[in-house]
């Protein structure tokens, strides 16, 4: 199985053995055109929308033979593996309580 490559790594972080950094002062911005009133009004927020329901991120430690088997349930009902392991644990945790 190939391995996948993640945007948010630290190996992709790093920069590639033949950029150079570039100051900003050495930056050509002259072809960008100044954005008008109209478009900054439409203009929306990028990114996860911010809800009333957020989830706390946080680092465990998982047994890599117990991962593998999550991810491979995870594929069968065709969701991410957090999202079953999330789900599990609400699962368990209501049985319990």
């Amino acid at each position: 199985m190939p391995r996948k490559s993640f945007a948010s790594s630290a190996r992709a972080r790093r920069p590639a053995k033949n950029a150079k950094p570039m100051p900003d002062s050495k930056l050509d911005l002259s072809d960008i055109p100044e954005s008008t009133d109209a478009e900054l009004r439409r203009a929306r927020r990028v990114g996860r929308p911010a809800s009333g329901n957020a989830k706390q991120l946080i680092a465990i430690r998982i047994a890599p033979q117990l991962l593998r088997q999550l991810r491979r349930m995870a594929a069968k009902q065709s969701k991410p593996y957090q999202t079953l392991i999330h789900e599990l644990l609400e699962k368990s945790a209501r049985k319990v309580a």
